[in-house]
């Protein structure tokens, strides 16, 4: 799964709050854990990072995590891996490299990334290099943890590339290891599509098959934020689950070929995996005859993947077979009162006004009614003034990655403003640009290669659909961990319990839903949801200020842009001939000032009717009444 920062937020919908997140997974696990010991399977825990940016749990400290970061110690995971979100800012990287990575030791997996120890003064790997380990029953995995090939990295870390790792003797040496491997683990903040532009899980799966072609590889990955099951080959596949905590990936495989295995086969009462790695169909839907093969003989390998929302309904449910108190754990409830403490101790649900309707990053077209960026377009306008230079007509540029999130009807507290803009940048600007040179900036930007140093990627590279809103979740087929397929599924039943049913709705609400390109087809959703809809946006966007009241255009601007895209703008600058350096760029506004603090400024000022009982609304996706 991938998670991040805004899963320990108070979001407001109907499938989540702040102590039925991170704790539900803690108590979950606790749990299944029980249960795959019942049935005699292993069972494995998997993170593939971003642990910042999206609350102010996580956000509202310095560095970003000293407090989050003890919450997900709390959670007993068997692999992890580090995210973008760790490696913008030293600091937080060096939390990370200091603390949270030594909580997990060699679990904690950053196979091609490292930080400058300022003890030796040399780079050092944040995390283990490889895990080799064996479950409780006796399989014996290889496991890798491999961040895409970042770049907008601090200079205080160092993301090697995957061409260069795969070259590199201790992989070579990891993949041939002296004792034996019955399966290979590759985890990483990565795109398990090989087709996505910023996955390199292919150059890894290459390797790895072209030297091991007979032994089964796996890969859990994230970053392009959908629900996405891959086919590589007969004995590989790949899932991502979704994007932030708002998705929990189960993957269930059969068939493993371990001579040490103890565990049971086939449990019985279950039902068992026996979808072959066979892609069922293409993004158009049209079938196909399957999937290129490894050259290991009938492969007897059979899978199951379901998409979990991330609620306490849900995994209630496939915990203890009912939605009842029974669900709860001490150790959980614990950890409840330390998140609501830390809540009261950063003041997160000081409360700024009430947002008047719901804006969503992408589920309306750029600047139509709901979407988000008009509203910010004035949110800039109204906020980012220099009081000496009020009067001086300004463009501001921002880039759409510095939204991180939906702004939902209600309370818009501090806590809000981090789950959407997290980001701390600054406001530059040059001075009296010639606003014939200044407003061809924008569409530069937007037509690239210019912005290329972005946060995330873009939402025209991913086709996640936001959730919000949650209905009684359908009987799913879930399966445990076990090594021989088990003709024919069993009646639809909880997780791993036997034979429960649960209460059918024919009433669908908007939510997650699985990408159309899932290689095993659109039908992983535990909960089923109506698709919300989604629109690409641009990389960035403008807002126009104290422009002549006649309508004329000024002659010239001040160009107020961030410090985060400074660069870009200069070069975009200098393809129009000008002559504008670094220089030149100086802060607008003191640099305390930033994309987090623009919104809550400006529902001091417009968002003050209803307060303090502000309405809350449905969420994104619903019309509204």
């Amino acid at each position: 799964m991938e998670r991040t920062g805004v899963t320990l937020s108070a979001l407001r919908s109907k499938s989540s709050s702040s102590s039925t997140l991170d704790i539900s997974l803690i108590i979950l696990e606790r749990h299944m854990q029980h249960m795959a010991g019942n049935l005699n399977v292993d069972l494995l825990l998997i993170d593939t990072g971003d642990l910042h940016d999206g609350a102010g749990l996580s956000d509202a400290t310095n560095p970003n995590g000293v407090l989050s970061n003890p919450v997900f110690e709390n959670v007993d995971y068997d692999l992890l891996t580090i995210g973008n979100h760790e490696l913008y800012i030293a600091n937080i990287s060096y939390l990370t490299f200091n603390q949270f990575a030594k909580v997990y030791g060699d679990k904690y997996l950053t196979s091609n990334v490292q930080i400058l120890d300022p003890a030796t003064g040399q780079f050092e790997y944040i995390g283990a290099q490889y895990r080799y380990f064996t479950t409780q029953h006796g399989i014996r995995i290889m496991a890798f943890g491999i961040l895409y090939d970042f770049t907008g990295n601090s200079n205080a870390t160092k993301v090697i590339k995957a061409a260069q790792l795969v070259q590199e003797s201790w992989f070579l040496n990891a993949i041939n290891y002296t004792q034996p491997i019955d399966l290979f683990l590759v985890i990483g903040h990565n795109p398990p599509r090989t087709t996505s532009s910023t996955s390199t899980f292919g150059t890894i799966y290459k390797t790895i098959r072209s030297i091991r072609p007979t032994i089964p590889i796996q890969t859990f990955g994230g970053h392009t934020h959908v629900r996405d099951f891959a086919v590589y080959d007969d004995m590989t596949t790949g899932l991502e689950s979704g994007r932030y905590c708002e998705t929990l990936g189960w993957l269930s495989m059969s068939g493993i070929k371990a001579s040490n295995y103890t565990g049971l086969a086939n449990p019985h009462g279950v039902p068992n995996p026996t979808q072959k790695a066979v892609k069922v169909s293409t993004p158009t839907g049209t079938a196909i005859t399957g999937p290129p093969t490894s050259t290991s003989p009938a492969s007897s390998l059979v899978y199951f993947r379901r998409y979990l929302d991330w609620n306490r309904l849900t995994f209630a449910y496939h915990a203890v077979g009912s939605q009842s108190n029974t669900f709860d754990y001490h150790s959980g409830e614990r950890v409840t009162v330390d998140i609501t403490n830390i809540r009261k101790e950063l003041n997160l649900t000081a409360l700024f006004g009430c947002a008047p309707q719901t804006y969503c990053q992408s589920c309306k077209p750029f600047g139509a009614p709901g979407n988000i960026f008009p509203l910010l377009q004035t949110a800039l306008a109204a906020t980012v003034i220099n009081e000496s230079r009020a009067d001086v007509s300004r463009l501001i540029i921002l880039n759409t990655g510095s939204v991180r999130f939906d702004l939902v009807e209600g309370p818009f507290t501090y806590d809000d403003s981090f789950i959407v803009s997290p980001f701390t940048d600054g406001f530059q600007f040059i001075s009296n640009v010639p606003y014939n040179i200044a407003s061809k900036i924008l569409g530069i930007l937007n037509a690239g290669p210019y912005e290329k140093k972005r946060r995330d990627l873009s939402t025209k590279d991913f086709g996640f659909t936001s959730p919000i809103g949650s209905d009684s979740c359908l009987d799913p087929d879930i399966h445990p961990i076990s090594l021989e397929n088990h003709d024919g599924l069993k009646p639809r039943s909880s997780l791993m319990t036997r034979g429960t049913q649960r209460q059918q709705t024919t009433t669908l609400t908007p939510g997650y839903t699985t990408s159309a390109t899932d290689d095993f087809g659109t039908d992983g959703d535990d909960t089923i949801h109506s698709t919300i809809p989604f629109y690409s946006q641009p990389d960035d966007f403008q807002a126009n200020a104290s422009f002549p009241i006649d309508g004329s255009l000024p002659t010239t601007v001040d160009l107020i842009f961030l410090d985060f895209i400074a660069t870009d703008v200069i070069s975009a600058l200098k393809s129009l001939g000008a002559t504008y350096t670094l220089a030149d760029v100086s802060y607008y506004l003191p640099k305390t000032f930033t994309t987090n603090s623009y919104l809550p400024a400006y529902a001091k000022i417009a968002w003050q009717a209803n307060v303090p009982n502000c309405p809350v609304g449905r969420g994104v996706g619903y019309t509204r009444i």
